[in-house]
């Protein structure tokens, strides 16, 4: 039952007139029955004290607002998607990872906004080749869903801002050491138990380990630790409700594969390098915005003539 001020206050006097006799027994009942009533119908307000507690939870969480809602993103659309019957359906979830990388990205300066946009044309290119040519991997319905290049946006978004938080600007070195970490543990468990528990040989993520590394070892290894743990979040979700499954060997070279590989996620810090290289040669203006600088038509300049002595009488 909820406590205000107000309310026991009434009760109080209720009993005082009571114990003094101005209140008959029967008109107290009513009147504590309807207070009573009144009481279950109140809101209950919480206490200061807890009130600064949520406030200040909330306050240590605003930096991690966006990784929080990707976290909770991931599974939900995967979700929706392995219960999508057409592609019309489909599509429809791939027009909304649309809208939300375009406002995802409205709250990124100018030059974040850039390698967001450079990094979905990569990814595009990546996923066509990987799925539909080479074939390493297929997505469920056979095509790449619409919703995959923005994902990837939002993806590299993620990484790019878990590198501001400051739990990575305390703890770099530990993130970078424990992601490092994480991934050694799982190629080895790819190579040693995985043929075992799940008769599947993992050799592909092994391969990853060395490029993982390397990224490791740059100024910038804090962005790729985010998308290590990013990526093979969202690699476990989407393998294990069957929204794309790995071939059990690479088609060519026929090198064993888990699903996912168990370093993957250093292809997906390859695909982040390149973005961040290409958006760096940009002009900061952009290419098309130069172009129709240069471009542009110029009024042609009047040709000076000479003026009379007449016009200067």
């Amino acid at each position: 039952m909820c406590w205000l001020p107000e309310l026991s206050q009434t009760r109080r006097t209720l009993a005082d007139g009571a114990r003094n006799g101005f209140l008959p027994t029967n008109l107290l009942r009513q009147a504590q029955l309807r207070l009573e009533k009144r009481a279950s119908r109140a809101i209950c307000l919480p206490s200061s004290s807890f009130q600064r507690k949520v406030s200040t939870l909330l306050r240590q969480l605003k930096p991690y607002s966006y990784q929080i809602f990707l976290l909770l993103l991931i599974p939900v659309a995967f979700w929706l998607d392995v219960h999508t019957k057409t592609l019309l359906l489909q599509h429809l979830l791939g027009l909304a990872a649309w809208v939300v990388l375009f406002v995802a990205t409205r709250f990124s300066p100018p030059s974040e906004r850039r390698q967001i946009w450079v990094m979905v044309g990569v990814a595009t290119c990546v996923e066509i080749w990987g799925s539909l040519i080479w074939g390493i991997y297929r997505y469920r319905l056979g095509n790449v869903p619409m919703f995959v290049p923005p994902g990837h946006g939002l993806v590299y978004l993620f990484a790019l801002r878990s590198a501001r938080t400051p739990v990575m600007l305390r703890h770099k070195t530990l993130i970078k050491n424990g992601a490092l970490a994480g991934a050694t543990a799982w190629a080895l468990f790819g190579l040693t138990l995985e043929p075992l528990l799940f008769h599947r040989l993992d050799v592909t993520g092994a391969l990853f380990w060395p490029i993982f590394l390397w990224f490791m070892r740059k100024p910038s290894a804090s962005v790729y630790a985010a998308a290590f743990l990013v990526t093979s979040f969202l690699e476990l979700w989407g393998t294990s409700l069957g929204n794309w499954a790995w071939q059990v060997s690479a088609p060519v070279t026929q090198i064993p594969t888990g699903n996912p590989p168990s370093v993957i996620a250093a292809g997906y810090c390859v695909m982040d390098f390149i973005a961040l290289q290409i958006a760096a040669m940009l002009p900061p203006a952009g290419i098309l915005t130069r172009v129709l600088a240069h471009t542009r038509l110029r009024p042609a300049p009047v040709e000076a003539r000479p003026v009379s002595e007449e016009a200067l009488a």
